[in-house]
């Protein structure tokens, strides 16, 4: 059985990273408005974290995006 978590989170987190990207929103600048440590999002960003269904939702409303976008 291959293991494709790993994959999916790279995907997810490039989708975040993206729209963050072309909001023009920095990193630190998003870790403040979403209340997650930088690192963490940066973690989250480069799929190498599992993301808190929360803390999605927290990224996602401040991208003024929906959650399923990043899915």
């Amino acid at each position: 059985m291959v293991d494709n978590n790993g994959v999916y989170l790279k995907q997810m987190g490039s989708k975040i990273k993206l729209a963050r990207k072309t909001q023009k929103i920095s990193l630190p600048k998003m870790s403040k408005l979403c209340a997650t440590d930088m690192s963490n999002l940066w973690f989250i960003e480069n799929g190498e974290r599992n993301v808190h269904i929360l803390t999605l939702k927290s990224i996602a409303d401040v991208l003024k995006m929906d959650v399923k976008d990043f899915l």
